[in-house]
């Protein structure tokens, strides 16, 4: 059995410039169709709007709050929250608060840059 503790895993930026620390994805564990990472976003940080073509994606805050906007619509989003992220929709995340906006994503199929478009918004 392989398993991840999040303390001891390293973190890199993805595309949009948020921080990841991949928990589960097919590059080193069993997971064949999806990947599951905490994702960070520093206090007073924001992510560059993207969307994914084909991954659906979901959202799971676990700490801190801030602003997603998802399509046309925009939200306050705090630890408890889940959000849907439908492939092919624009999103976006805002931290103005003074500590960091923390989330668990999983990703189906499994996260690529080669599947991140960068919109410029």
């Amino acid at each position: 059995m392989k398993k991840a503790n999040l303390a001891e895993l390293r973190s890199f930026i993805t595309l949009d410039g948020s921080s990841i620390r991949e928990l589960a994805g097919p590059s080193w564990t069993a997971a064949r169709k999806q990947s599951l990472a905490e994702a960070s976003v520093p206090a007073g940080g924001e992510t560059a709007e993207h969307y994914h073509p084909v991954t659906e994606e979901l959202y799971y805050f676990v700490g801190g709050s801030g602003r997603m906007r998802l399509g046309e619509d925009e939200a306050e989003v705090r630890a408890g929250d889940c959000v849907v992220i439908p492939p092919g929709t624009p999103h976006k995340l805002w931290n103005p608060g003074p500590e960091a906006l923390v989330l668990l994503c999983c990703c189906a199929p499994p996260y690529s840059d080669d599947d991140t478009v960068m919109t410029g918004g």
